[in-house]
């Protein structure tokens, strides 16, 4: 499944966050001297069980966030006010990214909890605190004085004149060319859409949207999945939209009014509220980038990122359509066919029959069925053979933490090492299952980043939150190989974290641009349905040694393009609908424009009555003019892959040169130069085509 599909989130809290990026690092808000080279062996010291902190009192977060802001306040506060004549590149640039990165480093733990803690209060100061933290670096990258004080900086170094580069941009991004009351009006907006935004993504993570059906109605559905299910006092079953609920209810479930039901159902949660906020937010977005000078809010992201404008993603996008469309009708017969084995009369198939009959096209075509595959990919099988696969190609050692203090007893947290000398990387928390609570959907978020810091290394800590269906009394988490794919994914975020080595916060990670971020995970996904792999992974819930055979995963790895014309026209539609709204020059009318979007992309109208728009968390959370970008860097992601596949995938030189030319390079170089600097080459649009199995001509943009 491609990453559109199965990211309900956006994949990485803390892009969203600051305005700068995403910065991360840690310490006690001062001024840093001259970093040395990275790669310092001098590490800052870091409490094992505990990296970032799991528990907190009612007020506390609330009460450490608001000292944070002030501690920041006033560093960056010393930075402006250092006399033009003593202002130096470390006092100032350097100091700047250390403060910035200080307070983010304090912060992050506390917005992580806003969406897994189990306690609603405690995570309601969290998603507070999200939003807040907004405001204040709005206000910080605003400031006159701070960006004065800043030009004064003269970068000794390529990775400071990089750092100096991008910081200033960004100021200069947020209207410090404009006079002051336009400047403050701006402010002002964007404080308007933090809220705005904010609030969207709490109504869904605070929602309840639940179902009630009868066995009857469920039929299809593995015993296993019903016995996790809530049951009613008179026996039926009250199904959620968590996620591994509705996968398993629109995969198996044989009634078709079960699926549209749960399809509507899904659809639509918080359809009235969320729709206008997202309508309000299209609105003040295009307001602030007029008051920016930018014809449209696409025009004003794209400003600074590897597409550079809307114009050239419109073209790469228009390339796609009609070979997408050809594609996904000759899937959609293929369904169809199926449909009518027991439905004769049928002469279409309705969006919420697609997965059922995917399932079927497996069972029937490519002669498996998922729930026996699953069996052999229990949950902590593929994690361990996950981490030993990117252990071969990165040198590393995945360690877990016994006895760490974690926000739910079923975290588990990982120190990661070198093999070469067992320095400790960083940490990695893994929080898989669903709970009350907890925010529904999939991402990685770099809580620290790497850094040095008044001379010793800052480690990174990440966090990956997953949401696959949890462990039973009868069996074990069991995962498709696309939840496998989905967590390879995620992990392959928190490699671009774990293992970058920049000395700056503000550069480091996933700090990249915005249309390459999602290359090395989009990169990763593809080791899963490498046969060897994917044996590695596996491993049969009753017998751990007894690992997928041979024929099973052959047909595995064979149906797995079978349904990318349906994946990438969705990804296409959620892509042409965000650039509409982002490229409007009036009040939108988000539904309307969804719906029409559908219907120009596949033929067909949507289903009455569903409101899409109000669960496009993306839009809401980062992506904003910018969900292109996962199609963007596919084309990427497999041009690295192909250069993998000539030495054998898990190749550890590949591996090791993956690391050193893009992973650990963060945002110290633009993504096309890290890619000329791992492929040897420009990377070329064809492998895009070639692993979606249709034929066009070459597009401009992407790879160009």
């Amino acid at each position: 499944m491609n990453a559109a599909k199965r990211h309900g989130n956006f994949c990485h809290i803390a892009c969203a966050v600051l305005i700068i990026l995403a910065v991360a690092a840690s310490g006690c808000m001062q001024a840093a001297t001259t970093p040395p080279p990275a790669g310092s062996s001098l590490v800052t010291p870091v409490n094992a069980t505990a990296p970032i902190r799991a528990h907190y009192a009612p007020g506390e977060i609330t009460r450490l966030a608001t000292e944070a802001q002030a501690a920041a306040n006033a560093s960056l506060e010393a930075i402006a006010a250092i006399p033009p004549q003593q202002r130096t590149t470390d006092n100032t640039l350097i100091a700047f990214d250390t403060a910035v990165s200080d307070y983010y480093d304090t912060i992050s733990p506390l917005i992580q909890m806003g969406y897994v803690y189990p306690d609603p209060a405690i995570m309601a100061e969290g998603m507070a605190v999200e939003e807040s933290s907004q405001n204040f670096m709005d206000e910080v990258m605003t400031r006159r004085n701070l960006y004065n004080a800043l030009q004064n900086a003269s970068p000794r170094t390529p990775g400071e004149s990089r750092l100096y580069n991008v910081t200033v941009r960004t100021f200069k991004k947020n209207g410090l060319d404009l006079p002051d009351d336009r400047l403050s009006h701006v402010r002002a907006l964007r404080a308007d859409l933090n809220k705005i935004e904010t609030r969207f993504n709490a109504n869904l993570n605070n929602d309840t949207t639940t179902l009630e059906f009868t066995q009857e109605d469920l039929a299809g559905v593995p015993a296993d999945t019903l016995a996790a299910f809530s049951r009613t006092a008179n026996g039926t079953y009250l199904v959620t939209m968590q996620i591994p609920d509705y996968t398993a209810v629109m995969t198996n479930a044989d009634r078709n009014l079960t699926r549209l039901k749960m399809y509507d159902a899904y659809n639509s949660r918080q359809a009235e509220t969320n729709t206008k906020l997202l309508e309000e937010a299209v609105g003040l977005r295009r307001t602030i980038a007029q008051e920016l000078g930018y014809a449209t809010w696409a025009d004003y992201q794209m400003d600074g990122r590897m597409a550079e404008n809307p114009a050239t993603v419109m073209a790469f996008v228009e390339s796609m359509k009609e070979p997408l469309q050809e594609k996904n009708r000759a899937e959609m017969a293929e369904l169809l066919k199926i449909k009518q084995t027991y439905d004769p009369s049928a002469t279409a198939v309705d969006p919420w029959e697609v997965v059922y009959l995917q399932n079927e096209q497996k069972k029937r075509s490519f002669a498996y069925d998922e729930n026996e595959v699953k069996e052999y990919f229990p949950a902590d099988t593929v994690v361990q053979g996950m981490f030993a696969t990117y252990g071969t190609l990165f040198g590393i050692h995945f360690d877990e933490v016994k006895g760490a203090d974690v926000w739910s007893p079923e975290v588990r947290l990982f120190r990661v090492s070198n093999v070469s000398d067992n320095a400790t990387v960083g940490y990695l928390y893994l929080d898989l299952y669903p709970r009350e609570n907890k925010h529904q959907f999939i991402y990685e978020s770099g809580i620290i980043n790497h850094r040095i810091r008044n001379g010793t290394v800052v480690l990174p800590v990440v966090v990956i939150v997953d949401n696959i269906a949890a462990p039973t009394a009868e069996k074990p988490s069991l995962m498709t190989p696309d939840d496998a794919s989905t967590l390879f994914h995620e992990t392959g975020h928190a490699m671009h974290s774990m293992l970058s080595d920049v000395p700056y916060g503000t550069l480091s990670g996933t700090n990249v641009e915005w249309d390459f971020v999602e290359t090395p995970s989009q990169t990763l996904e593809e080791w899963v349905y490498d046969p060897q792999v994917l044996e590695s992974i596996s491993g049969h819930y009753t017998n751990a040694s007894e690992k997928i055979p041979a024929t099973l995963r052959d047909k595995v790895i064979a149906a797995r393009n079978a349904g990318n014309g349906y994946d990438f026209s969705r990804q296409l539609v959620f892509i042409l609908f965000d650039l509409r709204l982002h490229t409007s020059d009036g009040p939108v009318n988000a539904t309307a424009i969804y719906t029409d979007t559908f219907a120009e992309v596949n033929g067909k109208s949507l289903t009455a009555g569903t409101h899409m728009p109000a669960t496009f968390t993306h839009l809401m959370g980062g992506y904003d003019a910018g969900y292109y970008g996962y199609m963007w860097s596919k084309v990427y992601a497999l041009n690295i892959v192909d250069e993998f596949k000539k030495d054998g995938m898990t190749n550890q030189t590949t591996g090791t040169k993956f690391r050193q030319d893009i992973l650990s390079k963060g945002n110290t170089e633009d993504g096309n130069a890290l890619l000329q600097e791992f492929l040897g080459h420009k990377p070329g649009v064809n492998a895009l085509y070639t692993f979606i199995g249709i034929n066009a001509s070459q597009a401009p943009g992407a790879g160009r």
